[in-house]
Protein backbone atom coordinates (compact mmCIF):
# COMPACT_ATOMS: atom_id res chain seq x y z
CA UNK A 1 0.00 0.00 0.00
CA UNK A 2 2.71 2.06 1.08
CA UNK A 3 4.49 1.49 -2.60
CA UNK A 4 1.25 2.95 -4.46
CA UNK A 5 1.45 5.87 -2.34
CA UNK A 6 4.72 6.65 -3.17
CA UNK A 7 4.15 6.15 -6.97
CA UNK A 8 1.16 8.21 -6.40
CA UNK A 9 3.27 11.08 -5.02
CA UNK A 10 5.85 11.22 -7.57
CA UNK A 11 3.16 10.99 -10.59
CA UNK A 12 1.59 13.97 -8.94
CA UNK A 13 5.18 15.86 -8.59
CA UNK A 14 5.60 14.77 -12.50
CA UNK A 15 2.32 16.22 -13.26
CA UNK A 16 2.76 19.46 -11.85
CA UNK A 17 6.31 19.71 -12.89
CA UNK A 18 5.40 19.10 -16.87
CA UNK A 19 2.37 21.82 -16.09
CA UNK A 20 4.72 24.22 -14.64
CA UNK A 21 7.36 23.79 -17.45
CA UNK A 22 4.87 24.48 -20.33
CA UNK A 23 3.61 27.08 -18.33
CA UNK A 24 6.70 29.01 -18.46
CA UNK A 25 7.24 27.38 -22.09
CA UNK A 26 4.04 29.35 -22.97
CA UNK A 27 5.22 32.60 -20.84
CA UNK A 28 8.37 33.40 -22.55
CA UNK A 29 7.17 32.27 -26.32
CA UNK A 30 4.34 34.86 -25.11
CA UNK A 31 7.23 37.38 -24.43
CA UNK A 32 9.37 36.75 -27.43
CA UNK A 33 5.88 37.90 -30.06
CA UNK A 34 5.07 40.26 -28.15
CA UNK A 35 8.35 41.84 -28.07
CA UNK A 36 8.71 41.04 -31.91
CA UNK A 37 5.35 43.21 -31.93
CA UNK A 38 7.59 45.97 -31.92
CA UNK A 39 9.99 45.49 -34.86
CA UNK A 40 10.15 46.27 -38.44
CA UNK A 41 9.66 42.79 -39.34
CA UNK A 42 7.69 40.80 -36.45
CA UNK A 43 6.96 37.62 -38.18
CA UNK A 44 10.78 36.86 -38.89
CA UNK A 45 11.55 38.68 -35.37
CA UNK A 46 9.41 35.35 -33.98
CA UNK A 47 10.41 33.27 -36.45
CA UNK A 48 14.00 33.50 -35.67
CA UNK A 49 14.02 33.42 -32.22
CA UNK A 50 11.21 31.18 -30.97
CA UNK A 51 13.17 28.09 -31.24
CA UNK A 52 15.57 29.89 -28.85
CA UNK A 53 13.00 30.20 -25.46
CA UNK A 54 14.81 28.47 -22.88
CA UNK A 55 17.86 31.13 -23.04
CA UNK A 56 15.86 34.22 -23.60
CA UNK A 57 13.03 33.54 -20.80
CA UNK A 58 11.38 36.70 -20.31
CA UNK A 59 14.60 38.61 -20.48
CA UNK A 60 14.85 41.92 -23.00
CA UNK A 61 18.73 41.44 -22.72
CA UNK A 62 18.67 38.14 -23.55
CA UNK A 63 16.47 38.90 -26.34
CA UNK A 64 18.53 41.34 -27.32
CA UNK A 65 21.65 39.76 -27.21
CA UNK A 66 19.78 36.39 -28.80
CA UNK A 67 18.77 38.62 -31.66
CA UNK A 68 22.19 39.62 -32.16
CA UNK A 69 23.56 36.45 -32.03
CA UNK A 70 21.40 35.05 -34.73
CA UNK A 71 22.02 38.16 -37.10
CA UNK A 72 26.04 38.01 -36.87
CA UNK A 73 24.76 34.38 -37.72
CA UNK A 74 22.87 35.03 -40.67
CA UNK A 75 25.20 37.55 -41.92
CA UNK A 76 28.28 35.12 -41.74
CA UNK A 77 26.51 32.90 -44.21
CA UNK A 78 25.46 35.69 -46.51
CA UNK A 79 29.14 37.36 -46.91
CA UNK A 80 30.52 33.57 -47.52
CA UNK A 81 27.37 32.94 -49.92
CA UNK A 82 28.44 37.07 -51.80
CA UNK A 83 32.38 35.58 -51.44
CA UNK A 84 31.06 32.20 -54.15
CA UNK A 85 28.97 35.05 -56.21
CA UNK A 86 31.75 36.66 -56.68
CA UNK A 87 33.85 34.07 -58.47
CA UNK A 88 31.65 33.54 -60.68
CA UNK A 89 33.11 33.84 -64.53
CA UNK A 90 30.86 36.55 -67.06
CA UNK A 91 30.23 39.57 -64.68
CA UNK A 92 31.22 43.15 -65.93
CA UNK A 93 34.21 44.94 -64.27
CA UNK A 94 31.26 47.48 -63.20
CA UNK A 95 29.74 44.21 -61.52
CA UNK A 96 32.90 42.98 -60.11
CA UNK A 97 33.45 46.42 -58.31
CA UNK A 98 30.05 46.89 -57.15
CA UNK A 99 30.77 42.73 -55.50
CA UNK A 100 34.18 43.69 -54.59
CA UNK A 101 32.69 47.26 -52.36
CA UNK A 102 29.76 44.74 -51.14
CA UNK A 103 31.80 42.12 -49.81
CA UNK A 104 34.27 44.47 -47.81
CA UNK A 105 30.49 46.27 -46.78
CA UNK A 106 29.50 42.86 -45.20
CA UNK A 107 32.78 42.33 -43.74
CA UNK A 108 32.36 45.39 -42.02
CA UNK A 109 28.68 44.04 -40.97
CA UNK A 110 30.43 41.14 -39.35
CA UNK A 111 32.59 42.97 -37.49
CA UNK A 112 30.13 45.26 -35.97
CA UNK A 113 27.65 43.07 -35.21
CA UNK A 114 30.30 40.89 -33.39
CA UNK A 115 31.66 43.90 -32.04
CA UNK A 116 28.37 44.78 -30.44
CA UNK A 117 27.66 40.83 -28.95
CA UNK A 118 30.81 40.94 -27.50
CA UNK A 119 30.34 44.35 -25.71
CA UNK A 120 26.38 42.59 -24.90
CA UNK A 121 28.20 39.74 -23.39
CA UNK A 122 30.52 41.23 -20.90
CA UNK A 123 29.50 41.66 -17.40
CA UNK A 124 28.57 45.26 -16.61
CA UNK A 125 31.40 46.57 -15.52
CA UNK A 126 31.28 49.84 -17.69
CA UNK A 127 28.58 52.21 -17.96
CA UNK A 128 26.17 50.64 -19.42
CA UNK A 129 24.16 53.61 -20.92
CA UNK A 130 27.81 54.50 -22.91
CA UNK A 131 27.93 50.57 -23.99
CA UNK A 132 24.56 50.90 -25.46
CA UNK A 133 25.01 53.83 -27.06
CA UNK A 134 28.32 51.89 -29.08
CA UNK A 135 26.33 48.96 -29.51
CA UNK A 136 23.50 51.29 -31.37
CA UNK A 137 25.78 53.03 -33.35
CA UNK A 138 27.39 49.87 -34.65
CA UNK A 139 24.79 47.65 -35.24
CA UNK A 140 23.38 50.34 -36.93
CA UNK A 141 26.37 51.07 -39.16
CA UNK A 142 25.94 47.15 -40.22
CA UNK A 143 22.62 48.34 -41.01
CA UNK A 144 23.69 50.81 -43.56
CA UNK A 145 26.39 48.37 -45.14
CA UNK A 146 23.87 45.98 -45.88
CA UNK A 147 21.59 48.85 -47.33
CA UNK A 148 25.04 50.32 -49.17
CA UNK A 149 25.46 46.55 -51.06
CA UNK A 150 22.73 46.38 -52.20
CA UNK A 151 22.49 49.91 -53.72
CA UNK A 152 25.57 49.37 -55.56
CA UNK A 153 23.91 47.10 -58.04
CA UNK A 154 20.85 49.49 -58.84
CA UNK A 155 22.24 49.53 -62.50
CA UNK A 156 22.18 45.55 -63.23
CA UNK A 157 18.75 44.25 -62.50
CA UNK A 158 19.51 41.06 -62.80
CA UNK A 159 22.35 41.40 -60.15
CA UNK A 160 20.16 43.67 -58.24
CA UNK A 161 17.76 40.83 -57.80
CA UNK A 162 20.34 38.09 -57.01
CA UNK A 163 22.19 40.31 -54.43
CA UNK A 164 19.18 41.76 -52.72
CA UNK A 165 17.55 38.34 -52.55
CA UNK A 166 20.53 37.36 -50.35
CA UNK A 167 20.97 40.73 -48.65
CA UNK A 168 16.86 41.88 -47.79
CA UNK A 169 16.85 38.91 -44.96
CA UNK A 170 20.20 40.09 -43.30
CA UNK A 171 19.08 43.64 -43.62
CA UNK A 172 16.04 43.17 -41.76
CA UNK A 173 16.91 40.50 -38.89
CA UNK A 174 19.52 43.36 -38.71
CA UNK A 175 16.98 45.92 -38.00
CA UNK A 176 14.38 43.74 -36.01
CA UNK A 177 18.08 43.32 -33.69
CA UNK A 178 18.71 47.10 -33.74
CA UNK A 179 14.58 47.41 -32.26
CA UNK A 180 15.13 45.64 -30.33
CA UNK A 181 18.53 46.67 -28.31
CA UNK A 182 17.42 49.99 -28.52
CA UNK A 183 14.23 48.65 -26.53
CA UNK A 184 15.95 47.31 -23.82
CA UNK A 185 18.03 50.52 -23.62
CA UNK A 186 15.26 52.54 -23.36
CA UNK A 187 13.95 49.93 -20.17
CA UNK A 188 17.92 50.14 -18.32
CA UNK A 189 18.05 53.51 -18.15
Amino acid sequence: MEGSYNILIILLLLTSSISLISSLEKTNVEFIRKSCGFTAYPTLCFNSLSTRTGAIQTSPRLLAQTALAVTLDSTRTTSSSMVKLSKVHGMAPLEVAAMKDCIELLSDSVYNLKQSLEEMSQPGSKDHRLVMSDIQTWVSSALTDEDTCAEGFKDDPKMKSVVRGKIVNVAHLTSNALALINSYASLSR
